[in-house]
């Protein structure tokens, strides 16, 4: 089983690299961009066969390792 887990900033926390790199894209003329938030992706692959099982240690590792609860957010995604 694959796990697909994106880890991006909270919308209420300052995302100063999110915000550098819409500038950068409105000074090459990219005028219809709007926010922009950076965050990070992670593909892995687990020994699992019931996925709700599987979500539940995903979770788990997302709250202890993977992201900051307190300033991230995250979503996972299970595939086969």
């Amino acid at each position: 089983m694959k796990a697909k887990i994106y880890v991006t900033p909270k919308k209420a926390v300052l995302d100063p690299q999110g915000k550098a790199v819409a500038n950068a894209l409105h000074s090459l003329g990219y005028a219809a961009v709007g926010d922009v938030h950076i965050g990070k992706y992670m593909e892995i692959e687990l020994k699992a066969t019931d996925p709700a099982a599987a979500k539940q240690q995903l979770d788990e590792m997302c709250h202890r390792i993977l992201s900051n609860p307190v300033i991230e957010d995250y979503r996972v995604e299970l595939e086969g």
